[in-house]
């Protein structure tokens, strides 16, 4: 290797790192800001710059008013409720239909998966109209079960996901177990679900994160944000017209994050860990 080889190679490896360093602190730096100044009282704030530090870090009073003003603990419960409700429909409906256009070949199989992958390109900001007017002809406007039913439509990521792991299992199982007089119900349920489970994971983990921060179809069919306020809704309680309490927003950020946080912790392992890895032996 030449001079010049090993200062091109030396140059590569320090952007390589220098560029590793500037995402990371790039992704950091709102969420130090947000720590920072969730501890300042509305005094410190307006007088200080939003890296400037609190002068107590024992300041607690903005996390207890976000969560009391906000009405975060109705929030959390009707979140809980929407994100339980709508990732057991999604995966029941999701691996079910999976299953079928995986494992049956009938006419119209091409059809129906390409419709899918077409309704995937059309805007849904484009359909809001159409649906606004079902919504409201059913009387499920400003309803917790119909703001579920419309969080519940068909993920079609979450379908191709399935499909692919489908296909990684071999279908010698499903013959194995119809040989022992196994219905094709008993086969998804009791053989092929749970061998889905990293699927299920990655599925519920996109679906979940896209459920628990949606905002604008919460705020248009959850109208009564007394009853139904959901995390995201409850925290634009302190934007307004007069100015916005950027303290506690920052407050009911963090604790808005708690719940997401351990919940990672707590299934990590399950999130990387793969299995169908040796579910069929030669």
């Amino acid at each position: 290797m030449t001079a010049l080889q090993k200062i091109g190679k030396i140059v590569l490896t320090v952007l390589k790192y220098f560029s590793l360093v500037f995402f990371a602190f790039v992704a950091v730096l709102p969420i130090v800001s947000c720590v920072i100044t969730a501890f300042k009282t509305e005094t410190e704030y307006a007088q200080t710059n939003v890296m400037e530090m609190p002068e107590s870090w024992l300041n607690f009073q903005n996390f207890i008013d976000a969560f009391t003003k906000a009405n975060m603990g109705r929030a959390f419960m009707n979140s809980l409720i929407i994100l339980v409700s709508v990732l057991t429909v999604s995966v029941l409906i999701g691996t079910s239909l999976a299953y079928v256009l995986n494992r049956f070949k009938f006419p119209g199989n091409g059809i129906i998966r390409s419709l899918f992958l077409f309704a995937t390109l059309l805007p849904g900001v484009a359909m809001q109209i159409a649906v606004y007017e079902i919504m409201f002809k059913l009387s499920l406007i400003n309803s917790l079960v119909g703001y579920i039913i419309l969080m519940c439509g068909t993920d079609v990521i979450a379908i191709y996901i399935y499909i692919q792991f489908f296909e990684n299992i071999s279908v010698s199982l499903d013959e194995s177990a119809i040989i022992d007089g196994a219905s094709y119900f008993k086969i998804y349920y009791k053989i092929l679900l749970p061998l889905l489970r990293p699927a299920i994971v990655t599925a519920c983990i996109l679906k979940g994160v896209g459920t628990y921060n949606e905002y604008y179809c919460a705020n248009l069919y959850l109208q009564n944000k007394k009853i139904y306020p959901t995390v995201a809704t409850s925290l634009y309680t302190f934007v307004g017209p007069l100015g916005s309490k950027y303290n506690l927003i920052c407050a009911g950020v963090i604790i808005s994050l708690l719940p997401a946080l351990i919940v990672f912790i707590l299934f990590q392992k399950q999130i990387y860990s793969g299995m169908t890895a040796g579910s069929v032996k030669g």
